[in-house]
Protein backbone atom coordinates (compact mmCIF):
# COMPACT_ATOMS: atom_id res chain seq x y z
CA UNK A 1 0.00 0.00 0.00
CA UNK A 2 1.52 3.33 -1.06
CA UNK A 3 1.55 6.74 1.23
CA UNK A 4 -0.89 9.48 0.22
CA UNK A 5 2.22 11.42 0.23
CA UNK A 6 3.36 9.20 -2.52
CA UNK A 7 0.89 10.03 -4.83
CA UNK A 8 1.28 10.12 -8.63
CA UNK A 9 -1.90 11.87 -10.61
CA UNK A 10 -2.33 11.17 -13.90
CA UNK A 11 -1.17 14.56 -16.04
CA UNK A 12 -4.73 16.73 -16.08
CA UNK A 13 -6.27 14.53 -13.12
CA UNK A 14 -6.91 14.69 -9.49
CA UNK A 15 -5.08 11.68 -7.14
CA UNK A 16 -7.01 8.60 -7.54
CA UNK A 17 -8.41 9.61 -10.75
CA UNK A 18 -11.52 7.63 -11.90
CA UNK A 19 -11.96 6.63 -15.50
CA UNK A 20 -15.26 5.79 -16.95
CA UNK A 21 -15.35 3.54 -20.24
CA UNK A 22 -17.49 4.69 -23.08
CA UNK A 23 -17.60 1.34 -25.22
CA UNK A 24 -18.68 2.96 -29.09
CA UNK A 25 -21.02 0.75 -31.21
CA UNK A 26 -19.49 -1.24 -34.04
CA UNK A 27 -17.53 1.43 -36.42
CA UNK A 28 -18.09 1.51 -40.18
CA UNK A 29 -16.41 -1.01 -41.87
CA UNK A 30 -16.14 -3.37 -39.02
CA UNK A 31 -18.08 -7.21 -38.87
CA UNK A 32 -21.12 -6.23 -36.31
CA UNK A 33 -21.47 -2.42 -38.38
CA UNK A 34 -25.07 -1.77 -38.16
CA UNK A 35 -25.67 1.91 -36.89
CA UNK A 36 -25.19 5.07 -38.89
CA UNK A 37 -21.87 7.10 -37.05
CA UNK A 38 -24.27 10.09 -36.11
CA UNK A 39 -26.24 7.90 -34.24
CA UNK A 40 -23.37 6.16 -32.70
CA UNK A 41 -21.73 9.34 -31.45
CA UNK A 42 -25.00 10.64 -29.83
CA UNK A 43 -24.98 7.40 -27.78
CA UNK A 44 -21.69 8.39 -26.87
CA UNK A 45 -22.34 11.78 -26.07
CA UNK A 46 -25.26 10.31 -23.91
CA UNK A 47 -23.17 7.81 -21.84
CA UNK A 48 -20.62 10.01 -21.05
CA UNK A 49 -22.50 12.61 -19.76
CA UNK A 50 -24.30 9.89 -17.78
CA UNK A 51 -20.55 9.03 -16.41
CA UNK A 52 -20.03 12.98 -15.46
CA UNK A 53 -22.64 13.44 -13.78
CA UNK A 54 -22.09 10.13 -11.36
CA UNK A 55 -18.50 11.54 -10.80
CA UNK A 56 -16.20 10.30 -12.98
CA UNK A 57 -12.98 12.36 -13.27
CA UNK A 58 -12.68 11.60 -17.19
CA UNK A 59 -14.08 9.47 -19.77
CA UNK A 60 -12.08 6.86 -21.96
CA UNK A 61 -13.39 6.14 -25.57
CA UNK A 62 -12.90 2.90 -27.32
CA UNK A 63 -14.09 0.79 -30.04
CA UNK A 64 -14.66 -2.15 -28.12
CA UNK A 65 -16.81 -3.16 -30.17
CA UNK A 66 -14.98 -3.34 -33.10
CA UNK A 67 -14.20 -7.08 -32.78
CA UNK A 68 -11.96 -8.98 -34.25
CA UNK A 69 -9.71 -6.34 -33.97
CA UNK A 70 -7.32 -4.86 -36.74
CA UNK A 71 -3.26 -4.87 -35.43
CA UNK A 72 -2.04 -1.59 -35.17
CA UNK A 73 -3.52 0.03 -38.38
CA UNK A 74 -7.22 0.39 -38.88
CA UNK A 75 -8.59 2.15 -41.82
CA UNK A 76 -9.28 5.85 -42.17
CA UNK A 77 -13.42 5.20 -41.47
CA UNK A 78 -12.34 3.85 -38.06
CA UNK A 79 -10.12 6.80 -37.77
CA UNK A 80 -13.29 9.21 -39.34
CA UNK A 81 -16.18 7.89 -37.02
CA UNK A 82 -13.75 7.86 -33.47
CA UNK A 83 -12.92 11.50 -34.46
CA UNK A 84 -16.69 12.05 -34.69
CA UNK A 85 -17.46 10.22 -31.58
CA UNK A 86 -14.95 11.53 -29.35
CA UNK A 87 -15.48 14.91 -30.21
CA UNK A 88 -19.49 14.52 -29.43
CA UNK A 89 -18.19 13.31 -26.10
CA UNK A 90 -16.17 16.37 -25.74
CA UNK A 91 -19.13 18.47 -26.61
CA UNK A 92 -21.00 16.53 -24.03
CA UNK A 93 -18.82 16.44 -20.47
CA UNK A 94 -16.71 18.79 -18.94
CA UNK A 95 -13.93 16.24 -17.82
CA UNK A 96 -11.16 15.02 -19.87
CA UNK A 97 -11.38 12.37 -22.75
CA UNK A 98 -9.13 9.88 -23.63
CA UNK A 99 -9.06 7.45 -26.65
CA UNK A 100 -7.95 4.31 -27.46
CA UNK A 101 -8.24 2.56 -31.01
CA UNK A 102 -7.84 -1.44 -30.90
CA UNK A 103 -6.00 -3.01 -31.24
CA UNK A 104 -2.75 -1.08 -30.77
CA UNK A 105 -3.66 1.82 -33.03
CA UNK A 106 -1.75 3.98 -30.90
CA UNK A 107 -0.85 6.27 -34.19
CA UNK A 108 -4.13 6.97 -35.04
CA UNK A 109 -5.47 7.09 -31.61
CA UNK A 110 -3.16 10.00 -31.31
CA UNK A 111 -4.28 11.69 -34.51
CA UNK A 112 -8.15 11.98 -32.88
CA UNK A 113 -6.77 13.42 -29.86
CA UNK A 114 -5.51 16.27 -31.73
CA UNK A 115 -8.35 16.26 -33.72
CA UNK A 116 -10.71 16.64 -30.73
CA UNK A 117 -8.51 18.12 -28.08
CA UNK A 118 -8.72 15.02 -25.94
CA UNK A 119 -6.18 15.41 -23.41
CA UNK A 120 -5.05 10.89 -23.30
CA UNK A 121 -4.64 8.16 -24.96
CA UNK A 122 -4.16 4.45 -24.12
CA UNK A 123 -1.36 2.64 -25.67
CA UNK A 124 -0.52 -0.95 -26.46
CA UNK A 125 2.15 -2.03 -27.73
CA UNK A 126 4.11 0.62 -26.39
CA UNK A 127 7.67 -0.98 -25.16
CA UNK A 128 8.23 -4.60 -25.72
CA UNK A 129 7.18 -7.44 -28.01
CA UNK A 130 3.98 -9.40 -27.06
CA UNK A 131 1.69 -11.99 -29.16
CA UNK A 132 -2.28 -10.74 -28.69
CA UNK A 133 -5.21 -12.36 -30.02
CA UNK A 134 -4.51 -9.98 -33.23
CA UNK A 135 -1.17 -11.82 -33.75
CA UNK A 136 2.43 -10.61 -33.09
CA UNK A 137 3.50 -7.03 -31.72
CA UNK A 138 6.73 -7.47 -32.98
CA UNK A 139 8.16 -4.05 -32.78
CA UNK A 140 7.22 -1.65 -29.81
CA UNK A 141 5.22 1.71 -30.67
CA UNK A 142 7.15 4.34 -28.66
CA UNK A 143 9.40 5.62 -30.75
CA UNK A 144 7.12 6.46 -33.50
CA UNK A 145 4.37 7.23 -31.36
CA UNK A 146 5.99 10.27 -28.98
CA UNK A 147 8.00 11.12 -32.55
CA UNK A 148 4.91 12.38 -34.10
CA UNK A 149 3.43 13.59 -31.09
CA UNK A 150 6.32 16.58 -30.87
CA UNK A 151 5.91 16.73 -34.66
CA UNK A 152 2.62 17.68 -34.19
CA UNK A 153 3.10 20.03 -31.15
CA UNK A 154 0.97 17.32 -29.26
CA UNK A 155 3.29 16.87 -26.25
CA UNK A 156 0.21 17.69 -23.80
CA UNK A 157 -1.44 14.32 -24.43
CA UNK A 158 -0.97 11.93 -22.17
CA UNK A 159 0.53 8.12 -23.22
CA UNK A 160 -1.16 5.54 -20.59
CA UNK A 161 0.36 2.45 -21.67
CA UNK A 162 -0.58 -1.07 -20.75
CA UNK A 163 2.41 -3.24 -19.44
CA UNK A 164 2.04 -7.10 -19.87
CA UNK A 165 -1.19 -6.32 -21.65
CA UNK A 166 -4.31 -8.09 -20.95
CA UNK A 167 -5.60 -11.15 -24.08
CA UNK A 168 -1.75 -11.48 -24.70
CA UNK A 169 0.60 -14.12 -23.82
CA UNK A 170 4.03 -12.70 -23.03
CA UNK A 171 6.08 -15.57 -23.46
CA UNK A 172 8.91 -13.31 -25.90
CA UNK A 173 9.62 -11.25 -22.52
CA UNK A 174 9.00 -13.72 -19.57
CA UNK A 175 12.06 -13.31 -18.38
CA UNK A 176 11.46 -9.99 -17.46
CA UNK A 177 8.71 -8.83 -14.19
CA UNK A 178 6.46 -6.68 -14.47
CA UNK A 179 8.27 -4.34 -12.14
CA UNK A 180 10.73 -4.26 -15.10
CA UNK A 181 8.28 -4.01 -17.76
CA UNK A 182 6.61 -0.28 -15.42
CA UNK A 183 11.04 0.23 -15.44
CA UNK A 184 11.07 -0.19 -19.50
CA UNK A 185 7.68 2.03 -19.84
CA UNK A 186 9.18 4.73 -18.27
CA UNK A 187 12.45 4.89 -19.72
CA UNK A 188 10.66 4.50 -23.25
CA UNK A 189 9.04 7.73 -22.05
CA UNK A 190 5.44 6.80 -20.82
CA UNK A 191 3.46 9.12 -19.32
CA UNK A 192 1.43 6.54 -16.68
CA UNK A 193 1.45 2.22 -17.38
CA UNK A 194 -1.89 0.51 -17.01
CA UNK A 195 -1.81 -2.85 -15.12
CA UNK A 196 -4.82 -5.40 -16.02
CA UNK A 197 -5.81 -8.95 -15.54
CA UNK A 198 -5.85 -11.46 -18.19
CA UNK A 199 -8.64 -10.61 -20.20
CA UNK A 200 -11.74 -7.98 -19.95
CA UNK A 201 -13.52 -8.11 -17.02
CA UNK A 202 -11.22 -9.94 -14.64
CA UNK A 203 -9.37 -8.05 -11.82
CA UNK A 204 -5.83 -6.95 -11.06
CA UNK A 205 -3.88 -7.73 -8.32
CA UNK A 206 -2.75 -5.55 -5.93
CA UNK A 207 0.42 -7.57 -5.80
CA UNK A 208 0.86 -6.58 -9.62
CA UNK A 209 0.27 -2.85 -8.82
CA UNK A 210 2.62 -2.90 -6.25
CA UNK A 211 5.54 -4.42 -8.29
CA UNK A 212 4.56 -1.92 -11.16
CA UNK A 213 4.82 1.10 -8.50
CA UNK A 214 8.17 -0.21 -6.70
CA UNK A 215 9.41 -0.88 -11.00
CA UNK A 216 9.37 3.21 -12.13
CA UNK A 217 8.03 6.36 -11.05
CA UNK A 218 5.57 6.81 -13.35
CA UNK A 219 1.63 6.62 -11.88
CA UNK A 220 -0.03 3.05 -11.77
CA UNK A 221 -3.71 2.96 -13.62
CA UNK A 222 -5.54 -0.21 -12.67
CA UNK A 223 -6.83 -1.31 -16.29
CA UNK A 224 -9.44 -3.77 -15.77
CA UNK A 225 -11.66 -6.01 -13.47
CA UNK A 226 -12.46 -3.00 -10.90
CA UNK A 227 -16.06 -2.81 -9.15
CA UNK A 228 -17.69 -1.53 -6.16
CA UNK A 229 -16.60 -4.06 -4.10
CA UNK A 230 -12.92 -3.75 -5.10
CA UNK A 231 -11.99 -0.10 -5.93
CA UNK A 232 -11.38 1.30 -2.38
CA UNK A 233 -8.30 -1.41 -2.07
CA UNK A 234 -7.22 -0.85 -5.33
CA UNK A 235 -6.89 2.65 -4.91
CA UNK A 236 -4.81 2.01 -2.57
CA UNK A 237 -2.28 0.40 -4.31
CA UNK A 238 -2.89 2.38 -7.47
CA UNK A 239 -2.69 6.17 -8.70
CA UNK A 240 -6.24 5.92 -11.36
CA UNK A 241 -8.75 3.32 -12.11
CA UNK A 242 -10.17 3.06 -15.25
CA UNK A 243 -13.33 0.46 -15.12
CA UNK A 244 -15.91 -0.52 -17.92
CA UNK A 245 -17.34 -3.65 -17.39
CA UNK A 246 -18.99 -3.41 -13.96
CA UNK A 247 -20.43 0.07 -14.60
CA UNK A 248 -22.93 -1.44 -17.59
CA UNK A 249 -26.59 -3.45 -17.23
CA UNK A 250 -25.40 -6.75 -15.25
CA UNK A 251 -21.67 -6.17 -15.54
CA UNK A 252 -21.31 -7.11 -19.02
CA UNK A 253 -18.97 -4.69 -21.14
CA UNK A 254 -21.21 -5.35 -24.14
CA UNK A 255 -24.55 -3.37 -22.68
CA UNK A 256 -25.33 0.15 -22.21
CA UNK A 257 -24.23 2.16 -19.13
CA UNK A 258 -26.01 1.60 -15.48
CA UNK A 259 -26.81 5.19 -14.21
CA UNK A 260 -27.24 3.39 -10.94
CA UNK A 261 -23.83 1.08 -10.80
CA UNK A 262 -21.96 3.85 -12.08
CA UNK A 263 -23.02 5.98 -8.90
CA UNK A 264 -22.50 3.17 -6.87
CA UNK A 265 -18.78 2.72 -8.28
CA UNK A 266 -18.20 6.45 -7.39
CA UNK A 267 -19.81 6.05 -4.10
CA UNK A 268 -17.66 2.87 -2.81
CA UNK A 269 -14.24 4.34 -4.08
CA UNK A 270 -15.27 7.56 -2.38
CA UNK A 271 -15.87 5.86 0.82
CA UNK A 272 -19.48 7.45 0.98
Amino acid sequence: MHDPQDDRPLPGLPPRALIGMVHLAALPGSPSASQPVDSIAAAAAAEARILAEAGFDAILVENMHDRPYLRRTVGPEIVAAMTVATAAVRAAVGVPVGVQILAGANLEALAVCVATGASFLRAEGFSYASVADEGLFAEADAGPLLRRRRELAATGVAVLADIRKKHSSHAISADLDLGEHAAGAAFMGADAVVVTGTATGSPTSVEDLAAARRGGPLPVVVGSGADAATVATLLAHADAVIVGSSIKRDGRWQKPVDPDRARAFIAAARGR
